[in-house]
């Protein structure tokens, strides 16, 4: 008798929990149409900011090929026109030939946002179907009551799981790349409009007062090299090159040391275990969650001091990082959205999407010790 009354309330309240989540699921039909109209109507404004943007293109494209044929005209005949005039032609066409790149690249990123919004209201509707669907089927669900209804509700928790996993690694990689285009445009893009001009004045000065291109050269070699740094530099932050030909370890050691030489922290390196190369996602990961946590040690501990010690064992990989900074309250940092808790959150999906544990040992005024271990396939 005590089973059969566990058995009717367990049914019973699976059957209230369905009826809630009956209710869950009307609501988010709702915010999945509330959300539909809002990016419906952002849709139409970017839309309508492409098409104003691409009007401006065109007019930039045939106001610069005129200050172009200007300054053409007005370098041929120098002897008609005056020094001011040919430097303000040449002026002229130098912002029209910038604004146009700016103009370009406005459009790249509003294409690109479209495109996006384009993609996420085809996903909502496909939500809002499915949620809809879902809806006029829950009645099924209670067949499974006398079946494998605890099941069922392991395998939802996990597909749950699994959702928000992927959304946070989706939600990271959004960031990532609006993060590696915003380096680019003010970057690289920015001094290659400035070289292409920089390098259409040496040509003129050629013709007009070569004693002056040698000094030119000179300043236009130095913007090449910094162009250059610039690359590098987004270059290994996308994929160290040596983390491919080299693995984990000598690509850390060099990581570090160009930490130490750029921001002046000094970081301690320890690595204990025979070296052996690792699966590249597993290695790709552990690269990004040790750059990860030696960024918050520049970015928030106030830390004079800090040792990244790797510890390869057979079966499993042990990162450990420490600071002598001013620390932090844990729970606070953790539930405070505005926060994003300094990554933390998204890597500690991150460290379970490869099977791993963290723990964090940390206070305000004490410093923060920050540990990892991932399971590794022993070969």
């Amino acid at each position: 008798m005590f089973g059969i009354k566990n058995l009717d309330r367990i049914i019973k309240e699976t059957l209230e929990a369905i009826e809630r989540g009956k209710v869950q699921i009307y609501d988010i039909a709702e915010n999945t149409m509330l959300e539909m109209t809002r990016v419906e109507e952002e849709l139409a404004e970017v839309k309508e900011s492409v098409s104003d943007t691409i009007k401006q293109v065109d007019e930039t494209v045939i106001e610069e090929k005129k200050a172009r044929l200007w300054l053409v005209e007005v370098s041929k005949d120098f002897h008609r026109y005056t020094e001011d005039d040919i430097k303000n032609a040449y002026d002229n066409a130098y912002m029209l030939q910038v604004e146009l790149v700016k103009l370009r690249e406005r459009e790249k990123l509003l294409r690109y946002r479209r495109n996006h919004l384009e993609i996420s209201l085809r996903r909502l509707q496909n939500t809002n179907k499915k949620a809809e669907k879902l809806v006029s089927q829950m009645g099924v669900v209670f067949s499974y009551l006398n079946g494998g209804l605890k099941d069922l509700n392991l395998k939802i928790n996990e597909l749950q799981k699994t959702q928000e996993m992927a959304l946070s690694i989706i939600r990271a990689q959004e960031e990532e790349r609006k993060r590696v285009a915003r380096e680019i445009h003010d970057g690289p893009a920015q001094s290659m409009a400035n070289i292409v001009m920089r390098a259409e004045f040496c040509l003129k000065l050629l013709d007009m007062h070569p004693e002056k291109v040698k000094n030119e050269l000179i300043s236009l070699q130095l913007l090449v090299r910094s162009s250059l740094t610039d690359v590098r530099k987004i270059i290994f932050d996308l994929r160290p090159m040596v983390l491919d030909d080299l693995g984990l370890d000598p690509a850390i050691k060099r990581y570090l040391s160009n930490y130490n030489e750029q921001y002046g922290l000094q970081i301690k390196y320890l690595f204990f275990g025979q070296q052996r190369r690792l699966n590249s996602t597993v290695e790709v990961a552990l690269f990004r969650i040790i750059q990860e946590l030696v960024t918050n040690i520049r970015k928030h501990a106030q830390a004079k001091n800090a040792v990244v010690k790797i510890e390869l064992l057979r079966k499993k990989i042990n990162i450990h990082v420490k600071d002598d900074g001013i620390g932090f309250d844990l729970d606070m940092v953790m539930t405070d959205n505005n926060s994003e808790g300094y990554g933390l959150i998204g890597m500690r999906e991150r460290i379970q999407l490869l099977e791993g544990e963290m723990n964090i040992v940390t206070a305000p005024g004490q410093g923060t010790s920050i540990s990892v271990s991932v399971p590794l396939d022993s070969n």
